[in-house]
C-alpha cells in the first residue's frame, strides 16, 4: 500500500516525494514517496520521480554512492580509465588509458580526466615494453665487443672479445653458414687426404737395382776338394 503524505502547509512535495494529488479548494496537496530505483532531490510539484542512473562497467564506470530516494546514483571512473563525456559535473562515459607501444615511453600517466601521453624513445635508447626508455649498453665500457646494433625496441648485443668469432658464426644467415661450413669441410678433408697419401708413400718399400744381373755360381758341384 502506497504511503500517502498530506502536505497541507505547501503545494510542493518535499525531497524524496512527488505529487500524488494536487490541492483543491477542499484539500491540500497529497504526496507519495519515490519508489525503489527512483529519486527526487528537490522540492517539486511533479508527479513522477526521476530514474536512478546506472554505472556500467562497459562504459568505464562504477558505483561510488548508491541511489536513494533523495539522491541520484554517483558514478566514478574505473582505475585505468579516463572520462570523455560529462553531464551535470558527472562522468557519463569513460575509455581505457592508452598503452604505449614498444619503442615508446610514458611521458605522463593517465588520470581520471586525461589519457596517457606517449613519446618515442630518442636515438640510443630502447623500450621493449613501452614503459621507460633505457640507454643502450656501452659494450666498450665493459671491455666487450658490440656484435649487433640496438634498436628502439632492443638493446645492443655485446660479446666477450674471445667469443666474438663464435658469436658471429651463430648470427650468420643459414645460407652463408652452410657455404662457410662446406668450405671449411673441403679444406680440412683435403688436408687429411694429403697427409694420408704422404704417409702411404713413406711406408712403401723401395727396391734398389744396379742394372747388373746377379752373379752366377760357376763352381762345379761335382768338384771335390
Amino acid at each position: 500500500m502506497v504511503e500517502r503524505l498530506n502536505m497541507k502547509a505547501s503545494v510542493l512535495s518535499v525531497f524524496g516525494t512527488v505529487v500524488y494529488r494536487h490541492c483543491t479548494g477542499n484539500s491540500s496537496t497529497t504526496c507519495i514517496p519515490c519508489t525503489p530505483g527512483t529519486f527526487m532531490s528537490q522540492p517539486n510539484g511533479l508527479d513522477k520521480c526521476f530514474p536512478c542512473k546506472h554505472c556500467a562497467e562497459s562504459q568505464g564506470l562504477y558505483i561510488q554512492s548508491k541511489c536513494t530516494t533523495i539522491q541520484n546514483t554517483i558514478c566514478d571512473v574505473l582505475h585505468g580509465y579516463h572520462c570523455i563525456d560529462y553531464s551535470d559535473s558527472q562522468c557519463r562515459h569513460a575509455e581505457k588509458h592508452r598503452v604505449c607501444r614498444p619503442g615508446q615511453e610514458t611521458k605522463r600517466p593517465g588520470t581520471k580526466t586525461s589519457d596517457t601521453e606517449c613519446v618515442d624513445c630518442t636515438p640510443g635508447f630502447y623500450s621493449p615494453s613501452g614503459l621507460n626508455c633505457t640507454k643502450w649498453t656501452n659494450c666498450a665500457a665493459r671491455d666487450d665487443i658490440k656484435a649487433e646494433d640496438g634498436s628502439p625496441v632492443k638493446d645492443v648485443t655485446c660479446v666477450q672479445k674471445n667469443r666474438k668469432r663464435y658469436h658471429l658464426v651463430a648470427l650468420c644467415p643459414p645460407v652463408i653458414c652452410a657455404v662457410v661450413i662446406a668450405a671449411l669441410y673441403r679444406r680440412i678433408h683435403s688436408e687429411v687426404l694429403t697427409v694420408s697419401i704422404g704417409d702411404q708413400i713413406n711406408k712403401s718399400p723401395i727396391e734398389e737395382t744396379s742394372g747388373q744381373p746377379p752373379e752366377e755360381n760357376n763352381e762345379d758341384p761335382t768338384d771335390d776338394t
